[in-house]
């Protein structure tokens, strides 16, 4: 154990915030911290780094324990270049090598006793600079600089662990980065400082890491070589994050903070939600137990009341005692953060929905694409990848004409309307209230449908007059995801939509686009939306677009031999919409466009025979449902009015009065209240059910 929190609580007037959370930490554990937005989460890890103090409670290390911690926002004006400010973290091993170059120069001129007596100083400290790692410092200070994104040799090094990431950055490597690498810290965007500090931190080594949203500003390269670093650190690490994808990759245990309480899953993001769906069920089920019970309770206590008799009244007293002595269990509180998200086309596009050809574009000189050339078929959904800086939101304009290709044509099909997420959200007026902001766009809406549709989307009472310009980031992308709802896109442009939203709002998100009948084409650094929604993936690189017919996973397996082809210039153009595999035939043009295709993953121009058996499979299975749907809505009707019938026959003063048959009457309503409750159950499941059915045939 080197970290125990106990019983922490921390509140900001009457606004509750941690109530009681516990946690014990132990050497090379990886701990998320997940939570709604406002949960509680980066707090906590300021009361645990000091910046903050708690309320109430303790945390708990050992002395000799040191911890690092990268908050979201970094203020950085040192006046340091890069490479000093990372460096200034091994201001010690840089102390011993100069004090190692000082001695050699003094032995020069000294002889015996004393040549002696510095020699030995001298190996004293060279053995302590080769235990700090002093002759690869350079390197590995460059290959964190690298894996993090800075540097012209930053894709060379990702990639690598802790342990061999950092070492074998050559002196040429060093000489085309010299101009990043002496940039002026203060010079920065937020997003650099942020990985100036995350560099900082990491080569300093403590002995637990503290991270807040280390994610936000590194690209999916970089947040790889990050997953290997953190997966490998000899340390402890506590994270806040919502790309999932990072969390599964990393966490060994799982601190969930709701309604102010920390609770404690062991495994990664995946282990965590399933273990979580489980505890919710079995607290509900306790719950509902329980008050079903009390009902019961009441409902004798009331008939015995009704008898007006002295012994049914002390009968009914005693019950009253006895019920008012159960410790009750509290209703699992369902927070109120979840969208009421769905897409729906309002009519269908033809088979063929965008296809580009020879498209380029460059900004003063500085090349973003080129010969980008892939087409869209009708219910693909497209993602579209690369490092930061390759143009992935400028092809995304085009495809909008919001921005002109410098060459190159963008055609899109038969009947096909454009729905644009822009995730700076200039589609949002900043001087509109939200209500305006639908209602602008949306005349033809009443009041009431605009109050409910915010509602939907969280935004309720007063929040609804609430100015764009005034709200976070969170709200502006419900916003903008409620006016995508409206429209009556067949095809969806997303630009990073997983922005600014929490993990439960990702995964309804998901939901969406997964269900959406329509065709989708998204940018996103979220690799877990891009594996659960994905059919496709087309990645930008300097050497062309490279197209995978699979989700990111697939990618994943197949990238470095489709990316090594296209660099060798030894592929054959391809990638038409998922028209077949990478092959070694071709001009080899650079800027081609090469695909992989994962032969488990049906081609989206499926034959017409395997669109014909899947639309009759669907019918089948929703007729069943449906028919299923009716029977149990009849024999919830017969059980409810059976239900009934007793509660009439609990009034017959001769079936009151008589054990026998008040208990077999009570059992029977128990049995029928029982069943009733389970065919709810069922009911809803079949109706869901339904509605994926449903969903899936648009």
């Amino acid at each position: 154990m080197i970290l125990t929190c106990n019983d922490i609580c921390k509140a900001y007037g009457t606004d509750e915030i941690l109530r009681d959370v516990s946690f014990v930490l132990n050497e090379r554990e990886k701990m998320a911290v997940v939570g709604i937005n406002g949960a509680g989460k980066s707090t906590l890890l300021k009361i645990i780094a000091g910046e903050l103090s708690a309320d109430s409670g303790q945390v708990i290390k050992p002395k000799d324990v040191t911890i690092g911690y990268l908050s979201q926002q970094q203020g950085l004006t040192s006046g340091n270049t890069i490479r000093d400010e990372v460096m200034s973290v091994k201001a010690d091993v840089l102390a011993l090598e100069r004090n190692m170059r000082r001695c050699e120069e003094e032995m020069k001129n000294l002889e015996g006793e004393e040549l002696e007596k510095m020699l030995s100083y001298y190996n004293r400290i060279t053995h302590e600079f080769e235990m700090k790692n002093g002759y690869a410092l350079r390197s590995e200070i460059n290959g964190v600089l690298r894996g993090l994104g800075f540097g012209s040799g930053a894709d060379g090094a990702r990639g690598a662990s802790e342990q061999d990431g950092a070492r074998g950055a050559s002196e040429q490597d060093d000489a085309r980065d010299v101009d990043e690498f002496s940039t002026i810290v203060d010079t920065l965007s937020g997003g650099q400082k942020t990985r100036v500090a995350l560099s900082k931190l990491l080569l300093s080594k403590p002995d637990i890491i503290m991270l807040d949203e280390p994610t936000n500003h590194l690209d999916m390269r970089s947040v790889e070589w990050l997953e290997s670093f953190l997966a490998n650190y000899k340390g402890a690490v506590i994270i806040v994050a919502h790309d999932r994808y990072f969390l599964d990759r990393i966490a060994t245990k799982v601190l969930e903070i709701e309604n102010c309480k920390g609770r404690v899953y062991t495994g990664n993001f995946t282990d965590y939600s399933e273990k979580k769906k489980a505890v919710r069920a079995d607290e509900l089920k306790a719950y509902l137990n329980q008050q079903k019970d009390i009902e019961h309770q009441e409902k004798v206590i009331a008939t015995l009341r009704s008898f007006n008799r002295e012994k049914s009244i002390k009968r009914a007293e005693s019950r009253e005692k006895m019920l008012s002595k159960i410790e009750r269990i509290e209703r699992p509180v369902e927070l109120d953060d979840k969208m009421n998200l769905r897409f729906r086309p309002c009519s269908e596009s033809g088979s063929d929905v965008l296809d580009i050809k020879g498209l380029a574009k460059s900004y003063d000189g500085n090349v973003l694409f080129r010969d980008v050339d892939f087409l869209v078929k009708r219910g693909d959904r497209v993602g579209i990848i690369g490092d930061n800086g390759t143009g992935k939101t400028t092809l995304l304009k085009i495809i909008c004409n919001r921005v002109s290709p410098d060459t190159g044509s963008v055609r899109l099909g038969t009947n096909v309307k454009i729905g644009y997420y822009d995730q700076e959200h200039h589609v949002l007026d900043p001087d509109n209230t939200i209500f305006e902001e639908i209602s602008n766009t949306y005349p033809d809406m009443d009041n009431t449908r605009i109050r409910n549709l915010l509602a939907a989307f969280l935004f309720k009472g007063d929040d609804a007059f609430k100015l764009i310009r005034d709200i976070s980031g969170g709200e502006k992308a419900r916003v903008s995801l409620a006016k995508l709802m409206l429209s009556d896109a067949n095809l969806l442009i997303l630009d990073e939509p997983t922005n600014h939203l929490d993990i439960v709002s990702k995964e309804l998100l998901e939901e969406a686009v997964s269900g959406y009948g329509g065709t989708v084409v998204f940018v996103s650094h979220d690799r877990y939306f891009i594996n659960k929604t994905a059919t496709r993936i087309i990645e930008i690189t300097a050497d062309g677009v490279a197209s995978f017919d699979g989700n990111y996973e697939y990618y994943v397996e197949k990238r470095d031999e489709i990316l090594a082809t296209m660099i060798s210039g030894n592929a054959g153009i391809s990638g038409r919409g998922g028209q077949g595999k990478a092959n070694a035939s071709g001009s080899g043009a650079a800027g081609g466009t090469f695909t992989a295709k994962d032969e488990g993953t049906p081609s989206s121009g499926g034959s017409g025979r395997s669109e014909w058996e899947e639309k009759k499979r669907l019918t089948g299975e929703r007729r069943k449902l449906e028919n299923e749907i009716a029977k149990c809505e009849d024999e919830i009707k017969k059980l409810e009015e059976r239900v009934s019938e007793i509660d009439g026959l609990f009034e017959d003063e001769e079936i009151a009065t008589s054990p026998t048959k008040l208990k077999e009457l009570t059992e029977e309503k128990e049995a029928s209240e029982q069943k009733i409750m389970t065919l709810m159950e069922s009911w809803e499941e079949l109706n869901e059910r339904l509605d994926i059915n449903n969903s899936t045939m648009l």
